[in-house]
């Protein structure tokens, strides 16, 4: 993270979960908005953090609008707690995922990107791990970053795809891939969409998830 960040510099996290990006972070220097609205999380978060005047806490979810929607809550497993029905329903099939339940929902609160970016300012860095739902966060966003990041699942390739899609609507970026918490990069240099899209068709066979990485060509190439 250290390419993308350092000293002073702002990142949100979206989908903090307990905090593991935030700990990193602050490790660089970086002030983080870290944003989460699982309630259980938000404890562990607030524990962590909650004394720290460079993390504030956001115990909101983000989406394409403003408003208040169902989160999708696996109490033995947070980590896949889900805004998307859909993605809950596709997921499933998959042997990885076939002994998780989502065994509640809560009423959350739903804010954007963009309105996250008119409080704090806009972010050097941006993590996306909202477990399907990061199409509809990034439809709450007009404008784009300069690097962001989002979680690639192989059962959910084409969805991966619709965000990809969305990414390229925003800016002109170049993209690489780290698998599941190497935190290295797959290819030694940064890609066009075309070849990501070779790179993660390679991945997809692997069942392995893991990040893809885009940053925008204006902010550096």
């Amino acid at each position: 993270y250290g390419e993308f960040l350092g000293p002073g510099d702002l990142a949100f996290d979206v989908g903090a979960h307990v905090g593991g990006r935030v700990r990193t972070w602050r490790r660089l220097g970086a002030r983080v908005v870290a944003v989460e609205p699982q309630p259980d999380c938000l404890r562990v978060l607030r524990l962590l953090f909650g004394r720290d005047g460079e993390v504030t806490i956001e115990p909101r979810a983000l989406g394409a609008r403003p408003g208040r929607a169902r989160l999708g809550v696996s109490t033995a497993t947070p980590t896949v707690s889900s805004m998307s029905q859909d993605w809950r329903e596709s997921v499933v099939a998959d042997r990885s995922f076939a002994r998780v339940r989502w065994d509640r929902s809560v009423e959350v609160e739903v804010t954007t990107l963009d309105e996250l970016i008119s409080t704090y300012g806009l972010p050097a860095f941006c993590k996306i791990d909202v477990e399907g739902f990061e199409a509809e966060v990034l439809a709450g966003l007009s404008r784009p970053l300069p690097a962001l990041s989002f979680e690639y699942l192989p059962p959910t390739h084409e969805r991966s795809l619709a965000v990809l899609e969305r990414v390229q609507q925003l800016g002109d970026y170049r993209y690489n891939y780290s698998p599941v918490e190497t935190m290295r990069f797959s290819s030694d240099r940064w890609l066009d969409a075309p070849e990501l899209v070779e790179l993660l068709e390679r991945v997809r066979p692997l069942g392995r998830s893991g990040d893809v990485y885009a940053r925008l060509v204006a902010s550096g190439g």
